[in-house]
């Protein structure tokens, strides 16, 4: 077992800020008198690594302001503003030019240094060198919310060199059997699609709708409106990045419903970003109301705020979700990782309720094969398993897309 998770970054924003101050915080952290939890930490181990282990070995971005500097500085540069709870990081890799392709849109381009991007006038690296050099394992996929086409490349650049792939994103064709058929055949496992926060506005939403199907409530209506002042909803202003987010973000709720089989009404949910407020920096609001009706159809509604660190947040899920696919590996489980993608995603290829997934999740941090993942170690196997899925409807999101 390598002692070190060697991982690569592209996009060096405000995710990726707190997780790189979150690796040194969290550095020396003991587990508790049992040996189950670190404060902060969802598993303090999984499959034996502790957080401590993941080292991160590349980065990429686009921004002047960031490409050719340590990423112990670039992640304290404009635009981001995510919270500094841990100033004193190490230097870290240089952070290297990335082709821009649809990384960046014209409006973010557009706005003042402070909130917008600055594309470098560096040539774009070798990437195929600097990923074989660095002998990177993972690739974390960090880019800005409507970047398909390069996230496709950078996809590529993973099959290329046999890297595994956590897709923070919703670019959400990479769940497709199509996809998922091509990290088969190059042995590796992938996470996807969309990051679902550590405890932020899709996993509330998820647990609210659980709870009131398993306490015998009808739901007519689930409403999230999210705001926020970082990049990503300055970023989600323009619509037509849009799309899929809000498709993803629903998905979450839906696919409750989908699992027990109650039809969803056209106006039935609504969950998405509703603006950028530049006031509150990486602080994101979410506003949810539900509307149910219990024994003899009594009227209940359900109004919750929640406010929450937005990158920190996320940073909390992606500390789990690469320990997975490095477990994964060693297992020789392939494909996309059903349990620790229902339960670190938004848009898995399959849902499952917070109990199942987290069963899975359990059972590969303490390194064994349940009913899904000996389905994923065999190559042939594992994409029968991925149509089959596919032609169940487990992939409906995809419709809803456009795909």
């Amino acid at each position: 077992m390598s002692k070190k998770i060697k991982v690569a970054v592209v996009g060096v924003g405000n995710c990726f800020s707190a997780l790189y101050q979150g690796l040194e915080f969290y550095k020396d952290h003991d587990e508790d008198a049992e040996g189950s939890t670190i404060p902060g930490v969802m598993f303090s181990r999984i499959g034996g690594y502790h957080p401590a282990d993941i080292q991160i070995v590349a980065a990429f971005d686009v921004d002047r302001r960031k490409v050719g500097r340590p990423v112990g500085e670039a992640i304290f540069a404009h635009p981001n503003c995510a919270r500094v709870f841990c100033e004193d990081v190490p230097d870290g890799p240089v952070v290297q030019m990335a082709p821009a392709m649809d990384g960046v849109s014209e409006y973010m381009a557009n706005l003042p240094e402070k909130y917008g991007f600055r594309i470098s006038n560096e040539d774009v690296s070798d990437i195929d060198s600097i990923l074989k050099n660095s002998k990177a394992e993972i690739l974390i996929n960090y880019l800005p919310v409507g970047s398909q086409e390069a996230t496709e490349f950078w996809v590529n650049r993973c099959l290329e060199h046999k890297i595994s792939f956590l897709n923070c994103i919703p670019v959400l064709n990479i769940n497709h059997p199509d996809w998922e058929t091509k990290f088969i055949n190059e042995g590796i496992p992938y996470i996807g699609s969309d990051m679902k926060s550590q405890f932020g506005a899709s996993i509330l939403s998820q647990m609210l709708q659980e709870l009131a199907f398993s306490r015998g409530m009808q739901v007519d209506f689930h409403q999230q409106l999210n705001v926020g002042g970082n990049s990503d909803f300055a970023n989600m202003v323009v619509q037509s990045r849009l799309k899929h987010k809000k498709v993803s973000k629903e998905n979450v709720i839906r696919a409750q419903n989908d699992i027990r089989g109650i039809p969803v009404d056209e106006e039935a949910l609504f969950a998405g970003p509703s603006t950028f407020i530049p006031y509150l920096k990486d602080n994101k609001v979410a506003y949810f109301n539900l509307h149910l009706r219990g024994f003899g159809d009594a009227p209940i509604t359900v109004d919750v705020k929640l406010s929450v660190q937005d990158s920190e947040n996320s940073s909390g899920v992606v500390i789990d979700a690469l320990r997975y696919l490095k477990v994964a590996k060693e297992m020789g489980i392939v494909g996309c990782l059903r349990g620790p993608s229902a339960f670190t995603q938004k848009s898995p290829p399959k849902q499952l309720t917070y109990e199942q997934s987290y069963f899975e999740c359990e059972m590969l941090a303490e390194r064994k094969l349940t009913e899904i993942t000996e389905r994923q170690i065999d190559k042939q196997s594992a994409i029968d398993f991925a149509w089959e899925e596919y032609n169940s409807g487990g992939m409906d999101y995809l419709r809803l897309v456009g795909m």
